[in-house]
């Protein structure tokens, strides 16, 4: 396993675009974890003698400011921060449940496997969307929930794929010599069977982090995600939509961060798939 990501690795180091993106999504990562330290401004600082200015060096704005005079360098790097953190931990709470249900579908077969798979298809024909909006409803828009609730509707695909890649490895050798060698059931799919659906599984959460994004952008853009003060990309974006003639910094600065996230993501991942394609490692 560890040859083979280490094939993977320099197959990637071969891709110009995948390692290309990579390095933007690191820089982008350090600055919205250390830009605000350089930053004179503060995120809910209001600078009434700068209201919607445009970028600028002398007066301090770097990015410029909004129709409150908020500064939206530090904004938009709070928003990004916001938006990557919910990006992260979501795809986590997504593939934690995905890969166990998955795994656990496909190495037990029969009966239980017939159920949860029609589990999954009645949640899929569902506008999961909807529920989300339900929890933050009726919980309180809260962040953390918002984090859990969106990972807890992303798992369906996640546990399709590992349960596809689980029935192809179920009668490999090792797994029969595990099973003569008094293995349980739990042992097995964690020592043996998880390990080896690992590459999909990599590939898929390096694509469900901008969906994730995306998503988490959409319910902030309709007022259902992050609460002023604190900011996401999305609800900058939706304040920057009502500025866009007149200001439209305030839209295209953000907006940029996250197109530049959600392709350098999506580039990421093609090239993680093609390094990790098990055909030609």
């Amino acid at each position: 396993m560890s040859a083979r990501f280490h094939t993977a690795a320099r197959r990637l180091q071969t891709n110009p675009a995948a390692v290309f993106a990579l390095a933007v999504i690191l820089a982008l990562t350090a600055l919205t974890v250390f830009g605000p330290s350089v930053n004179p401004n503060g995120i809910e600082t209001l600078d009434w003698l700068h209201v919607a200015t445009s970028p600028s060096l002398e007066s301090a704005h770097w990015f410029g400011t909004d129709r409150l005079g908020r500064d939206l360098y530090a904004r938009t790097l709070q928003g990004a921060r916001v938006s990557l953190s919910v990006g992260l931990v979501a795809s986590a709470v997504s593939l934690l449940i995905g890969i166990g249900y998955g795994a656990v579908a496909g190495y037990v077969g029969g009966r239980t496997d017939h159920w949860m798979m029609r589990i999954i298809e009645i949640l899929s024909g569902l506008p999961l969307i909807f529920f989300v909006i339900f929890l933050t409803v009726v919980f309180g828009r809260n962040e953390s929930l918002l984090f859990f609730s969106i990972g807890a509707v992303g798992w369906l695909t996640m546990a399709r794929i590992v349960r596809g890649q689980t029935l192809s490895i179920r009668r490999r050798e090792f797994i029969e010599a595990a099973i003569a060698s008094g293995a349980g059931t739990g042992r097995i799919i964690l020592k043996h069977v998880i390990p080896n659906v690992i590459g999909p599984v990599i590939v898929y959460a390096t694509l469900t982090v901008p969906q994730i994004m995306m998503f988490e952008s959409f319910l902030s853009f309709l007022g259902l995600g992050i609460q002023e003060p604190r900011a996401s990309l999305g609800s900058l974006i939706a304040d920057g939509a009502g500025e866009m003639e007149a200001a439209p910094w305030i839209l295209l600065i953000p907006g940029g961060f996250l197109a530049a996230l959600l392709l350098c993501l999506n580039i990421l991942g093609d090239g993680l798939r093609d390094a990790l394609d098990a055909r030609e490692l």
